[in-house]
Formats: C-alpha cells, sequence, structure tokens
C-alpha cells in the first residue's frame, strides 16, 4: 500500500519530495543444537505472517526510514537479529523503488480536476481593492469562481479550489484587481449585465472594469430590429459575450455584442 500510494500521488501531479517504498518482514526462530537461532524473512506473504514469529513493516525512502511498525508474538527479539532484518529490508527497499522509478520517477501534471491549493502575491496596499466594501469583491470573486480565498497581512492571497479552472478563475479575477490589465480595443470578454439604462446596459467585463453596450447596438441581438428597451433583450445578471469597439480619453469603454453565426443570421 505504500508502494501503490507513491505512485498514486506522483501519477496525481503531487510533488514529493522523495519516492517512499515499504516491505514487510518476518521472522522464523526455533531451538537448534540446544541454541535459539532466528532468521529474517523478507517479503513475507499469509501464510508467513500466519505461522512466523514477526510481522515488521519498514517504511522508506532510499536515504532514510520514515516509518516502522513491529508486531511479534516472542517475548522480546535481539537487537542483532531486529539490526539485520533492517538491513534486509533496505536492500529489498531499493530495489523495490528502482522498479518504481522505471514506472514513473517524477510527478505528472497535476490534473486539471484535483483539488488545489495555489497563492497569488500582490501589493500589500492592493489588499482593501481585493475585499472590497463589507468584502464586496471578495465575495464576488468567490461566487464567479467557486474558490476560497484568504488574505495575509503581507499581501500572500491564498486560493483553495476543488479543481484547476476554480483556481485559475480566481487567480485571474484577483490579478485583474491588484495588477489591472490596460483594456484594448478588438479584446472580447463574457461579461454580466449590472445595470441598464434607457440608453443601454452597463457589462461588468472584470472586477472593477464595466462597459457600455449602447441600446443602438442591441437590434444586432433582436435580429435586426429596432431595440425600444433595453430589457426587452438583457437584463441584470444575463451574460453577454461583448468586444472592446471605442475607449474614450477617459478610460470609458464602448461595447458591441458578439454574435455567433446563427444569432448573426
Amino acid at each position: 500500500s505504500v508502494c501503490a500510494s507513491t505512485m498514486s500521488m506522483l501519477n496525481a501531479g503531487v510533488p514529493l519530495k522523495a519516492m517512499v517504498g515499504g516491505i514487510a518482514m518476518g521472522l522464523i526462530s526455533g531451538e537448534v543444537n540446544g541454541k535459539q537461532e532466528y532468521v529474517a524473512l523478507t517479503d513475507i506473504l499469509g501464510a508467513e505472517d500466519a505461522l512466523g514469529d514477526m510481522d515488521f513493516k519498514v517504511a522508506g525512502t532510499s536515504e532514510f526510514i520514515t516509518a516502522l511498525q513491529l508486531d511479534t508474538k516472542l517475548d522480546g527479539i535481539p537487537a542483532n537479529v531486529l539490526a539485520q532484518a533492517l538491513k534486509q529490508a533496505k536492500d529489498a527497499r531499493e530495489k523495490i523503488l528502482g522498479v518504481m522509478k522505471e514506472a514513473i520517477s517524477s510527478p505528472d501534471q497535476m490534473s486539471q480536476y484535483a483539488p488545489r491549493i495555489i497563492s497569488v502575491k500582490v501589493p500589500v496596499d492592493m489588499i482593501g481593492a481585493i475585499i472590497g466594501p463589507k468584502g464586496k469583491m471578495i465575495n464576488e470573486i468567490q461566487e464567479k469562481s467557486g474558490a476560497q480565498i484568504s488574505i495575509e497581512d503581507d499581501g500572500t492571497v491564498f486560493i483553495g479550489a476543488t479543481d484547476g479552472s476554480a483556481a485559475d478563475k480566481a487567480k485571474e479575477l484577483v490579478n485583474a484587481i491588484a495588477n489591472p490589465h490596460v483594456p484594448t480595443v478588438g479584446e472580447k470578454y463574457e461579461g454580466k449585465v449590472v445595470k441598464t439604462a434607457a440608453f443601454g446596459a452597463f457589462i461588468n467585463l472584470y472586477p472593477g472594469k464595466d462597459g457600455l453596450l449602447h441600446i443602438s447596438q442591441l437590434k444586432k441581438m433582436a435580429g435586426g430590429k429596432r431595440v425600444e428597451k433595453v430589457e426587452d433583450v438583457l437584463n441584470v445578471g444575463d451574460s453577454v459575450q461583448v468586444e472592446i469597439n471605442e475607449i474614450d480619453p477617459k478610460g470609458k469603454l464602448s461595447l458591441v455584442p458578439v454574435l455567433d453565426e446563427n444569432t448573426s443570421a
């Protein structure tokens, strides 16, 4: 089970410091010519465990032992006998580790579906912006990504997620605030409608950045028909694909909808 656990963790991408292998040692003892003799057995099976005098499990790396478990039916075992068992266990463990390394010698890339904790370093003066008033921004990031976020006083942001996509999304949203991206014309986003007005809909592209989708652009989403009321096409909470069409001198964004072929047809 130790060997299988090590290989499965490496296969899952867990960055182990060293491979760990294990071996079960046994012992047979008896009187020979009036003298008590002991023979250590390597890699015992069920019968040798049941009929023998010792079950001695040894786990470790190529350099040191990580765990020991000893069960014995004897009142005591001489130190030199245990030393011999440990030597045999080391020799066997090195052979086992060699076979394991032939199968997998280093961690594979972590599965996208594996839970993980990652960290992001942000400027200390940006901590407040990430948290937002009454925790609004951090709660929004957690809601959008599905990840859990905690922030240390030194600016280290820890992100815990059940899979890689949630962790990546949370990291992207944190960086959007702490290391803000400068939007450019032609960039496309999947935004969310955060407010509607008589002249159009305000679309949140990423935390802290909204753009205006003017009502005149909505006819493209309505089959080319004139739109009299924004809410006939978009409502608060709706997701919409948009492209930055224009940025005015004050940094305000004008958006246009991005339509697939079926919608535009």
